[in-house]
């Protein structure tokens, strides 16, 4: 009984010292795994160098930029006040809002019958006047009548001319016209209301040429030129772009917001969908460089202080130094430290050292832990590659 206690005596200890073995053996291997999935680390399971996964893309020459967009409202080129040039009624209207007219069409009639008598009147006092200055003027040279009195015949004649041009020019006036060619936009009487002088109306716009006013601050202005293109944004019309370019550029500037007036004109084209009032954005392009070294924001690593990028060369990532130029639309001009057609690092690049070992798998979105296209383009942002 003795001998069989203790058989199984040892026997538990047995079982005891295994067990503890391989606690220790799963732990050194879990702790070995820990180490090799852990980013940045030097060595694999095996003890062999670790390849990090790496996107990239080519130094290319281009054009850039500095860009600023200023939001303003779509406007006509101008816009004309038809006002009422009699006092009376109106009898008819012509035109509504929207209504496409030429210069000299007839807007609405006035009222305009007291005046036709008037014009009767005065019609028949020139004609006695005319026919009183003939008699005086063959009397004259006759010199049967003296000077003064055949001047004041030829005074009373001119005075009744006058009279009658007046009137005539006031039942002209009962015909309101455009004086412009363009649309109406707005119409403020009905037939049958009675306005005084000088009421308005109408106001026809020139739409042959639209226009967006905005305020551009004195240190970006004196980088544009009448003539420059403008690339115009509507909010009625998201992601579609309109061509403009700068027709003029005001002379002075607003003393107290230090901005000046600058005139777009939208394309002829643009008058097929846009309208007065619409919001607009308009983007002027600055300081604009061409034949420049270009590479995405994102390929940039370290500080304000101090850019740097990383090259892949045989291999492997070589950290270069680099001056920096304008970034504008995702893209940043390199002034000096690289050169056209080497391959930068985009993706993958944080957590990089000089002289490691890389592999580039451009397009193998899983080989970067799932990044897609998308995340390499989105503000310069980069992010740390997956491990092979």
């Amino acid at each position: 009984m003795k001998a069989m206690r203790r058989s199984v005596g040892l026997l538990v200890l047995a079982v005891a010292v295994g067990l503890s073995g391989c606690s220790k053996g799963e732990a050194n291997q879990a702790a070995e795994g820990a180490s090799a999935g852990a980013p940045g680390a030097a060595t694999n399971r095996r003890g062999q160098p670790r390849v990090a996964a790496v996107r990239t893309v080519s130094v290319r020459v281009g054009s850039i930029a500095r860009s600023v967009t200023v939001s303003g409202v779509v406007e006509p080129l101008r816009t004309v006040a038809v006002n009422s040039q009699l006092a009376g009624q109106v009898l008819a209207l012509n035109v509504e809002e929207g209504s496409v007219v030429r210069a000299g069409d007839t807007l609405a009639e006035m009222d305009g019958r007291e005046l036709q008598a008037q014009l009767a009147a005065a019609e028949a006092a020139y004609q006695v006047a005319d026919a009183a200055f003939q008699r005086a003027q063959q009397l004259r040279e006759r010199q049967i009548i003296t000077l003064p009195e055949y001047e004041q015949q030829r005074t009373a004649m001119t005075a009744a001319k006058a009279t009658l041009d007046q009137i005539r020019t006031r039942i002209g006036y009962t015909h309101v016209i455009a004086p412009v060619a363009g649309v109406v936009i707005e119409k403020r009487v009905e037939a049958g209301d009675a306005v005084g002088t000088q009421t308005r109306l109408f106001s026809v716009a020139e739409v042959a040429t639209l226009v967006v006013r905005v305020g551009v601050s004195e240190l970006d202005v004196v980088e544009l030129e009448e003539g420059d293109r403008v690339q115009v944004d509507l909010d009625a019309f998201p992601g579609r772009k309109v061509a403009a370019h700068i027709r003029r550029i005001f002379p002075v500037a607003d003393p107290t917001t230090r901005l000046l007036p600058v005139e777009v004109a939208l394309e002829p084209e643009a008058r097929a969908f846009v309208r007065p009032g619409f919001l607009a954005r308009a983007t002027f392009a600055l300081n604009e460089r061409t034949g420049v070294l270009l590479v995405p924001q994102g390929a940039l690593v370290g500080g304000s202080s101090s850019q740097a990028v990383f090259v892949v060369d045989r291999g492997r990532a070589v950290r270069r130094t680099v001056e920096t130029g304008l970034m504008s639309e995702g893209s940043v001009e390199i002034v000096s430290g690289l050169a056209e057609g080497q391959a930068v690092v985009t993706l993958g690049n944080n957590l990089l050292r000089d002289g490691a070992e890389v592999r580039v798998v451009n397009g193998d979105t899983a080989a970067l832990g799932g990044s897609t296209p998308a995340a390499e383009g989105a503000s310069g942002a980069s992010s740390g590659g997956g491990i092979s």
